[in-house]
C-alpha cells in the first residue's frame, strides 16, 4: 500500500481548475447547413465562406466553370461573376448607397470546420432538447472574397442571397469581428442586417437589430461574490477603458506589447484598489490585491490568456480581483462605485451569495451597490471537533441494581463476623437474598448512560462510522477556506494529527502557489461517503482502519462563471482518539478517479450517436 496522501489532498482539497470559459451559444447558428465569416479591417472587408453542397445553387456565381458538367450553358468568366456575386447576391453597401465590389482570393472543396467543441453533445438548459448540429454531409465549397475600400464607411448593410421577399435563400450562420473585436456571437443572418462602424472604437461597432450582439458586451463589469470569511470584488475592465481614469503608459497606442503585459496588470490592480471604496458592515476592510489576469471576449465566452502574447487594445480586457477577509458572513456589504465615461453610464454589478446571484446595475444617478444579509436559514460551514465520547455507543448501569450488590458488601461482612463468633446469621441471610432479588428485578430499571472508555473505541455502534468520516473530511476541507495561514493551520489541527497535520498544511502552502499561478482555488462544497469499513488497525493499538470511498464535488466562480469539479477516491484513513476528540493520523491512497459534472451528460449522448 502507498503512500499518496498529498496527491489525493492536493486535488481535493486545493483543486486547481484551468482558465476556461463555460458560456454556450443556444442558438445554433454555428451548426447552420452555410456559415459566413465576416472581418472589417482597415480597408476592406474579408467575407470566408463554407458553402454546404446542398446550398450551391443559392451561390452558383462562385463555382468555377471547370465544375460545371458537360453540356452546361456558357458562362462569363470567374472575375465578372465574382464581381456580379459582390453587386448582386452578398452585398456590402455603406452608407451613401455604395456597393463593395468583391475580388475572389480562394476557391477550393473542403470539409466543414466542427465548431461546436467541447458542447456538441449537449442539450438545452430551458428546453432540454439537443443543441444543433450540422448536416451530416460535411462537404463545403470553401471561399474568400475580398471587398477593398478606400474610404471608411460609417455603416454597411449586410445582404445576403435572397428571395424576392428580402429572406435568405438558405440558412446561413454568421460571426462578425471589426478588427480583433467580435461584434456579435454566431447568429442567423436571415435577411439584410444595417451596421454601425466605430472607427475609434471598435468595441462599439454594432448591429441595428438588437438580437445581434454578443454576450459580453460591456467594457466594464463587476461582481460581488459574499462568501463565509471573505467577500471578493472582481472587475473586468477592457484596458482601452482604464485610459479614461489612468495613464497606460504603453509605447503606443494601438497594442499592448509582450514586455508591458505585466506592468500594465499590476498597474491597473493598483489602481482599481484606490477606487470603488468597499465597506463591510460599515467598516472600511483593508482589501488584498489576489489575482490579475488578462482575459479577451471568445465564442466560448471569457477566455485567459495563457500564454503571454501581443494584445490589441481595444479587445484586451483585464480581470482584478480584490478579497476583503471578515469573520463569518458580514450583514451588509455596499460598493460606492466612481468610474463612468460618457460610454459607459451604467455598469451592472453582480452580487453573488450562497443563495444565488443578484443581478442589478449602477449609474451616476445611483452609484452605491448595496448588499444585504436575506439568508434567514443559511448555517455557516463550521469546523468542529468530531468527539470520541459523542460518536460511541454508552453504557448503561442499572443505578438500582448495583446499590443493591453494593449493599451486599457491608452486608456479607457482618455476616462473617457474626458467623465466627457464632451469632446467629439468619437475618443478615434473609436481608441479603432480598438485595440479590431486588438486583435482578430492578436490573431493566433505573439505567444511568455513562461514555464507552476510550479502549473500547474500535467497538463503533453501526453507521457511526460514515457519521465520523464524513465529519472529519468535511473538517479538513473546510480549514482550507480561510486564507490566513495561522487559521488554517489551527482549524486543520481539529482533525488532523501527528506527522501528517505537519505535512498536510506544507503540502497545501506549495498548492496555494500552484493554483494562484496557474488557476482558481476551487472550494469543496460536498461530501459524499460512498463506503465505510472500520477494523482494529493492525500496527497501531487503540486507533481504527477506515477501508472506505468518497466523492468531493469543488466549484470556483469568478467573473459571474462557475466551475465544478468532482474526484473520487478510495482510501484507507488511520483515525484514532486523540485528546478525547476523533483525529486522521494516517492515509494511504487506493485509487483517484476524476468524476466530471459535465461530461456525463456527453458520454450518454455520444454512445447513443454511435
Amino acid at each position: 500500500m502507498c503512500r499518496l496522501w498529498p496527491t489525493l489532498l492536493l486535488l481535493a482539497l486545493v483543486i486547481s481548475f484551468p482558465a476556461a470559459a463555460d458560456w454556450v451559444n443556444l442558438t445554433g447558428a454555428e451548426s447552420a447547413p452555410t456559415i459566413a465569416e465576416i472581418y472589417i479591417l482597415d480597408d476592406h472587408v474579408k467575407l470566408v465562406l463554407e458553402i454546404y453542397v446542398g446550398d450551391i445553387l443559392a451561390f452558383e456565381r462562385l463555382v468555377p466553370n471547370e465544375l460545371l458538367p458537360e453540356g452546361a450553358r456558357p458562362r462569363s468568366s470567374d472575375a465578372e461573376r465574382v464581381r456580379a456575386f459582390s453587386r448582386e447576391d452578398f452585398q456590402f453597401v455603406t452608407e451613401t448607397g455604395r456597393k463593395l465590389e468583391g475580388r475572389l482570393e480562394l476557391l477550393e472543396p473542403r470539409i466543414r470546420i466542427d465548431r461546436r467543441g467541447p458542447f456538441k453533445f449537449m442539450r438545452n438548459p430551458y428546453t432540454g432538447a439537443p443543441l444543433s448540429r450540422p448536416p451530416d454531409d460535411p462537404r463545403v465549397l470553401y471561399a474568400e472574397i475580398v471587398y477593398p475600400f478606400t474610404t471608411r464607411p460609417k455603416e454597411f448593410t449586410i445582404i445576403p442571397p435572397t428571395d424576392a421577399d428580402g429572406i435568405s435563400k438558405t440558412t446561413i450562420g454568421f460571426i462578425a469581428y471589426h478588427g480583433s473585436v467580435p461584434i456579435i456571437d454566431y447568429r442567423y443572418l436571415a435577411g439584410p442586417e444595417k451596421l454601425a462602424l466605430d472607427w475609434d472604437d471598435p468595441w462599439y461597432t454594432k448591429f441595428e437589430n438588437r438580437g445581434l450582439v454578443r454576450h459580453h458586451k460591456s467594457g466594464l463589469m463587476a461582481f460581488l461574490y459574499i462568501e463565509p470569511y471573505e467577500v471578493r470584488h472582481e472587475i473586468l475592465v477592457r484596458v482601452k477603458e482604464m485610459g479614461n481614469w489612468m495613464d497606460l503608459g504603453l509605447r503606443g497606442d494601438r497594442y499592448v506589447e509582450i514586455d508591458e503585459l505585466d506592468t500594465l496588470k499590476r498597474r491597473v490592480g493598483e489602481f482599481l484598489m484606490t477606487r470603488n471604496a468597499l465597506l463591510v458592515d460599515g467598516e472600511p476592510v483593508r482589501p488584498i490585491l489576489d489575482r490579475m489576469e488578462y482575459v479577451t471576449v471568445s465564442l466560448q465566452g471569457i477566455k485567459f490568456m495563457q500564454t503571454p502574447e501581443r494584445l490589441e487594445i481595444t479587445g484586451a480586457i483585464v480581470g482584478v480581483i480584490l478579497t476583503y477577509l471578515t469573520d463569518g458572513i458580514p450583514q451588509e456589504v455596499t460598493v460606492d462605485w466612481d468610474m463612468f465615461t460618457d460610454q459607459i453610464q451604467q455598469v451592472t454589478v453582480n452580487a453573488i451569495d450562497p443563495a444565488g446571484p443578484f443581478p442589478s446595475s449602477v449609474t451616476p444617478e445611483d452609484n452605491v451597490h448595496r448588499w444585504v444579509n436575506y439568508l434567514k436559514t443559511y448555517k455557516i460551514p463550521t469546523v468542529t471537533e468530531v468527539s470520541v465520547e459523542d460518536t460511541l455507543s454508552r453504557l448503561g448501569i442499572p443505578l438500582a441494581s448495583v446499590l443493591c450488590l453494593v449493599g451486599l458488601v457491608p452486608l456479607g461482612a457482618r455476616f462473617a463476623k457474626r458467623r465466627k463468633d457464632g451469632t446467629p446469621t439468619r437475618a443478615y441471610v434473609g436481608v441479603g437474598a432480598v438485595l440479590v432479588a431486588g438486583a435482578v428485578l430492578l436490573w431493566p430499571f433505573l439505567h444511568v448512560p455513562v461514555g464507552r472508555p476510550g479502549s473500547l473505541a474500535a467497538r463503533l455502534p453501526e453507521g457511526q462510522g460514515e457519521v465520523v468520516l464524513s465529519s472529519l473530511l468535511r473538517n479538513v476541507y473546510r480549514a482550507f477556506d480561510f486564507r490566513e495561514e495561522e487559521d488554517v493551520y489551527d482549524r486543520l489541527s481539529v482533525s488532523v494529527s501527528g506527522d501528517l497535520l505537519a505535512d498536510v498544511y506544507l503540502q497545501n502552502r506549495q498548492s496555494w502557489v500552484v493554483a494562484r499561478a496557474g488557476g482558481a482555488q476551487a472550494k469543496v462544497t460536498d461530501v459524499e461517503v460512498i463506503d465505510v469499513a472500520v477494523d482494529d488497525h493492525p500496527d497501531r493499538r487503540g486507533a481504527l482502519a477506515f477501508t472506505s470511498k468518497w466523492t468531493a464535488l469543488g466549484k470556483v466562480g469568478h467573473w459571474g462563471h462557475v466551475h465544478a469539479r468532482q474526484n473520487q477516491y478510495e482510501a484507507v484513513l488511520t483515525v484514532e482518539p486523540v485528546g478525547g476528540a476523533w483525529k486522521i493520523t494516517g492515509l494511504d491512497l487506493l485509487d483517484e478517479t476524476r468524476v466530471d459534472p459535465y461530461a456525463q451528460p456527453a458520454a450518454a449522448d455520444s454512445a447513443g450517436t454511435r
